[in-house]
């Protein structure tokens, strides 16, 4: 079973897109629950992405890509 790797929606106040500037973690590598994986920017501010679960990350969005707040980027399995 795989948890899903959402954009929170309590990550930033405003209601803006925000843009994944990396990945701190590898797809198809191992991470560990609340290590940081992944920043986003919006509106020049970058935000920490922090797994929910440990086991191994499937990369669903790639840096560049524009989210929105509750968007799948990864799983984890």
């Amino acid at each position: 079973m795989s948890t899903e790797v959402r954009v929170p929606e309590n990550l930033w106040e405003e209601d803006s897109e925000a843009v994944i500037t990396s990945w701190l973690a590898s797809d198809g590598g191992t991470v560990s629950e609340g290590e940081m994986i992944a920043e986003l920017m919006v509106q020049k501010i970058q935000y920490e992405l922090q797994a929910p679960a440990s086991g191994t990350l499937k990369i669903v969005k790639d840096i560049d890509d524009v989210v929105e707040k509750g968007e799948l980027v990864a799983t984890i399995g």
